[in-house]
């Protein structure tokens, strides 16, 4: 069963990485239209920049300007009902890139490309601390018989620093922290598991002494069939609410793992979802192969999130 929603606006080209803002509107990306977007609460849209490549996870960063995990773009699958699918790396693809955007003047600087000389593949999502870092995945570029192996990083809002962190993960898409910053949650696209790592001090990984994933987080939940992870959200009870492709939903975790509830939308690729209105209880996800952005009601508050909501 659907659950019940509100359709807020339709047209968008691939939306993703939605931030709900104190006035009331939505900004996120288009990833096929390679643009910032603002969505007004009436549904209007406003490009707020041009992006070049393929603008995927935003976040809201230090003095307000919006950080955004660019993923070099896609070779893009045209349904003959017009619907958009997202492929293989283009030819045009010149690598990813963490980028900042000014939402006034539209002005955007490349922040980082590259770790310890090795180009960026194709950058995520990313979360904030309160300590001026971010974490963000890097999922990798697809080809027609290979792919990347994906990775996780940790860097410094002001670019002064860019740390791998896991290596390697397979296609490691949603990130996010918990509510007492101590978790760092990662999620796997078409393993559909959620991994948890702790964390002992800010950008640190506690005992990431081992070469493998598993010698550093624990996977406390995964979903059986047909079903992957795209990107996710926390909330203030430490809930994942990760968007879910296939079943076309948010799925949410407990924080221990042991209880997974889904809520459908009707779109096959539902790729995130972030929380505003009153008391953060209002639920805004991206449908993204029907190319709109829709709100619930979710049943706990939403996470108040660093530079953003404080």
């Amino acid at each position: 069963m659907t659950t019940p929603h509100k359709e807020i606006t339709s047209g968008l080209q691939f939306p993703e990485g939605p931030i709900a803002m104190p006035d009331g509107s939505v900004i996120l990306v288009e990833i096929a239209r390679e643009t910032l977007t603002r969505v007004m609460p009436d549904g209007k849209q406003h490009i707020v920049a041009k992006m070049p490549g393929g603008p995927n996870g935003a976040a809201v960063g230090p003095g307000g300007k919006i950080y955004v995990a660019n993923n070099g773009g896609f070779n893009w699958i045209k349904r003959p009902d017009g619907r958009l699918f997202p492929g293989t790396q283009p030819a045009s693809y010149k690598g990813g890139s963490i980028q900042t955007v000014d939402p006034e003047s539209g002005k955007v600087e490349t922040l980082y490309d590259s770790c310890d000389g090795r180009k960026l593949n194709g950058p995520n999502d990313l979360v904030f601390d309160n300590a001026g870092g971010f974490w963000f995945t890097d999922l990798g570029k697809t080809r027609e018989y290979d792919n990347d192996r994906g990775a996780v990083y940790y860097a410094k809002a002001d670019g002064s620093r860019i740390e791998q962190k896991v290596f390697p993960l397979e296609r490691p898409n949603g990130c996010g922290l918990s509510p007492d910053e101590k978790t760092l949650y990662v999620v796997e696209t078409p393993t559909a598991r959620c991994w948890a790592f702790d964390l002992s001090a800010p950008g640190t990984i506690k005992d990431a002494n081992g070469p493998y994933r598993g010698e550093k987080g624990r996977v406390i939940a995964g979903l059986g069939g047909y079903q992957m992870f795209d990107s996710l959200a926390v909330d203030s009870a430490g809930h994942i609410c990760v968007a879910s492709l296939i079943a076309g939903a948010v799925s949410d975790i407990s924080p221990d793992g042991q209880s997974v509830t889904q809520y459908k939308l009707p779109d096959p690729m539902v790729t995130n979802v972030c929380f505003g209105g009153k008391d953060l209880r209002t639920a805004f996800a991206t449908l993204s192969m029907t190319g709109k952005l829709v709100s619930f009601e979710w049943p706990r508050p939403g996470l108040k999130l660093n530079h953003l909501n404080k």
